[in-house]
């Protein structure tokens, strides 16, 4: 199938590591024109170069440090790069706090990052992608969002609320031609990732999660990214407000 991304320019926040880092390489690869942030300036030099090359040099490639709870430097960054691409079509908001702590630290490190992160992303893409043919706006949520495990607070409480705000966004800008919707990964394990850091400081937490999976492991990064370049690109042009889980079955509520 071709997703028909080619050409099309967008963004991922939070795209040096884990699923997007996954997101960008997917979509550079499908001849997508890719920006993307992260607060280690390091790390995102050299993913702009890896960029460069998983779409074999045919298309553009940039990023910034930036710090997502920061809006109006979110704000900044998103108008210099629909400036960079002359437009934009794609925005994904990939960055979690990942704070599942339930001490107010915690509470307002989930709101400024994960639902704030996303709004002001948003806003400051509106009136580009509102002149594109082909918009689409992804928000990585999370199972957390969708029943109760031991990430419920904060972290669990946010991703919930991230579906609400797209399925809304949605219904809102669909007669502007705009299509807005979540993924919902599972327990997703890379190397340097939360999973990963888990199997070796808790193990009994790592073994417990692990054993919640039917079918018998947790997610690669590749797999959230391959849903994500799906449901951002043309060849979902019908779809807008949902929550597409991806998680091996690890969830067994019915998604009504």
């Amino acid at each position: 199938m071709d997703l028909q991304l080619k050409g099309l320019k967008a963004i991922v926040t939070g795209g040096t590591k884990g699923i997007g880092l996954a997101i960008a390489r997917t979509l550079a690869a499908e001849g997508a024109h890719v920006a993307i942030c992260a607060r280690d300036g390091a790390a995102v030099e050299q993913t702009v170069a890896d960029l460069v090359a998983h779409s074999g040099g045919t298309a553009k490639a940039l990023g910034a440090p930036v710090d997502v709870a920061n809006g109006e430097q979110l704000k900044a960054w998103t108008r210099d790069v629909a400036a960079s691409l002359s437009g934009l079509d794609i925005v994904v908001a990939n960055v979690s706090a990942l704070s599942i702590g339930n001490d107010a630290e915690s509470w307002r490190k989930e709101f400024e990052t994960d639902l704030m992160g996303t709004v002001n992303l948003v806003d400051a893409a509106l009136p580009f992608l509102e002149a594109s043919k082909a918009a689409s706006i992804v928000a990585i949520s999370s199972v957390s969002g969708r029943e109760i495990d031991f990430a419920a607070g904060p972290y669990g409480t946010f991703k919930a609320a991230l579906v609400h705000y797209m399925q809304g966004l949605a219904h809102q800008l669909a007669g502007k031609g705009i299509r807005a919707n979540t993924v919902s990964p599972g327990n997703v394990y890379f190397e340097g990732g939360v999973w990963d850091h888990i199997e070796h400081t808790n193990p009994k937490l790592f073994a417990d999660a692990l054993a919640l999976n039917p079918s018998g492991r947790m997610a690669r990064p590749q797999e959230i990214a391959n849903a994500v370049a799906f449901i951002a690109s043309p060849a979902a042009s019908f779809v807008s407000g949902t929550n597409f889980v991806v998680d091996g079955a690890l969830t067994r509520g019915v998604q009504l």
